[in-house]
């Protein structure tokens, strides 16, 4: 049986260098996160956004529903993606964050597709009641299952949903870990791996991330 490749950081940086270039206010956040120090980590990589990119075109996908916002550099991959007409709903409770997202929204004239909603999400999520195509996870982990299970209440049949972080640094391979995050992480991708009411695979790119397919 044949296996993945071994992604050296040399391979990583020619792959980047060859897929998708960035929109120069996706490099400006990525700029700005990485003058946070060790909470960049809490952005996707830049092959998730360019994943997402394409992702969104091929399947022409317009109705999109974010839990976790950050900085907003998910937000914008995937709001460059869709058409003018289309619409994100991004969830966060980080007013501070938030303020900075909407900002680096207004420079990309990306503004007027997204609407930033800043309370808990499981509060949010209660409150919503149209459906989306894609739902993207990349909020609090302990929350994971519960934003999953109303997740597939809100998507379309057929429609996508991607769970960012399920790989964490590597650790959910390590049997006897007694971390809470990598415990917790690894019950969701057990749940999910026995949910027979989506179709999923996990794609190695940046932390790992799990895409279903809502049958």
């Amino acid at each position: 049986m044949g296996s993945d490749l071994n992604i050296t950081n040399e391979l990583q940086e020619y792959i980047l260098n060859h897929g998708h270039s960035l929109h120069p206010i996706q490099k400006e956040i990525i700029n700005y996160n990485n003058s946070l120090g060790d909470i960049k980590r809490m952005q996707i990589s830049i092959s998730q956004c360019q994943f997402l990119d394409l992702i969104i075109k091929i399947t022409n996908i317009k109705k999109i529903l974010e839990i976790g916002t950050f900085t907003g550099l998910s937000t914008l991959s995937m709001s460059l993606a869709i058409p003018d007409d289309g619409k994100i709903i991004a969830l966060d409770k980080n007013e501070e964050t938030n303020k900075i997202a909407i900002n680096f929204f207004k420079k990309a004239k990306q503004d007027q597709k997204i609407i930033t909603l800043i309370k808990p999400a499981l509060e949010s999520l209660a409150e919503i009641k149209e459906k989306f195509e894609l739902i993207f996870i990349d909020a609090d982990k302990g929350n994971y299952k519960q934003y999953y299970e109303k997740s597939l209440s809100l998507l379309e049949t057929r429609g996508l949903i991607i769970i960012d972080n399920v790989l964490w640094y590597g650790e959910v391979a390590a049997e006897n870990s007694q971390d809470k995050i990598t415990k917790t992480i690894k019950d969701f991708n057990e749940f999910v791996s026995n949910d027979n009411r989506v179709e999923k695979i996990i794609i190695p790119l940046g932390d790992g991330m799990t895409i279903c397919r809502k049958l």
